[in-house]
């Protein structure tokens, strides 16, 4: 199924975890990001050292530089490349083009004007790719949660969620549920209270379970979400396809991410 933006960005209601990187904007230059995450000593649950294990462990994922994926929107393909260690990051579509420089979300538009919203969709579809991988980023907080049931099979978990002075939304929450015996990812809720800033008790649902080898870390073909009753999963509802992903050691030049002569930068929308 192809997704158009503005079905995507109702279906994930504009927040997740870019929400807490619009606050760090700051830290955005490559070689000082790198820096800062070298000096933090990172403390993961036991189960989660294990999930990015069987995903082809965190200490390979650091070694990548670059991510780049295709996906084929009612409007044409799109190409992401994102910089893993400065996160940021370009969107290139049929009729626009958008992304981060590190410090500012810019956009390009075409004939037609671009309808959704830049800055939350320029990175948008990184973080849910790169699961589990972005949940060992630093100022998340681990708990415990309770099993997930789908099918007749149960899913044990861990809840995340973020310090008060992380991000836009800090009382956002995510859930990841892990097969018990391969420790593969299986599946992601999320919470979103970015226009309210309340808390939220609707969970939105997606299934990982659609898996492709990248020089050994093991990222998504495929994402699909589902329809719910509160932790009840009923049945699939979109999903979207990932091809032609690669990941490389090598960084593009900052000048890659960088604003085109035809661009504008993106000025935040009161909440």
């Amino acid at each position: 199924m192809k997704f158009t933006t503005s079905a995507l960005l109702s279906i994930t209601i504009l927040g997740l975890l870019n929400c807490k990187e619009s606050t760090s904007r700051h830290e955005s230059n490559r070689a000082e990001s790198a820096e800062i995450q070298n000096k933090k000593e990172l403390h993961y649950p036991a189960a989660l050292e294990k999930i990015f294990k069987a995903h082809g462990g965190m200490d390979h994922w650091k070694e990548q530089k670059t991510l780049s994926f295709i996906m084929d929107q009612e409007e044409g393909p799109e190409t992401h490349t994102i910089d893993l260690h400065s996160r940021m990051d370009k969107i290139t579509g049929p009729a626009y083009s958008m992304g981060y420089d590190g410090g500012k979300v810019w956009l390009e538009e075409g004939a037609q004007p671009y309808e959704g919203d830049a800055i939350f969709y320029h990175n948008l579809m990184f973080y849910f790719y790169a699961m589990p991988f972005v949940l060992g980023d630093a100022g998340i907080q681990y708990g415990e949660t309770e099993m997930l049931e789908y099918e007749g099979r149960q899913y044990p978990g861990l809840s995340i969620g973020f310090g008060e002075d992380v991000g836009a939304s800090p009382k956002d929450e995510y859930y990841l549920h892990y097969d018990p015996e391969t420790y593969r990812m299986a599946w992601l809720g999320y919470t979103v209270t970015y226009r309210s800033g309340a808390p939220s008790d609707k969970i939105n649902w997606i299934r990982y379970n659609d898996w492709q080898e990248l020089d050994g870390l093991l990222l998504p073909a495929s994402l699909t979400w589902y329809e719910h009753e509160g932790r009840s999963l009923l049945k699939p509802r979109d999903t979207a396809h990932f091809r032609q992903a690669t990941v490389s050691q090598s960084a593009k030049p900052e000048p890659f991410y960088g604003r085109p002569d035809k661009g504008r930068f993106v000025v935040e929308k009161n909440r």
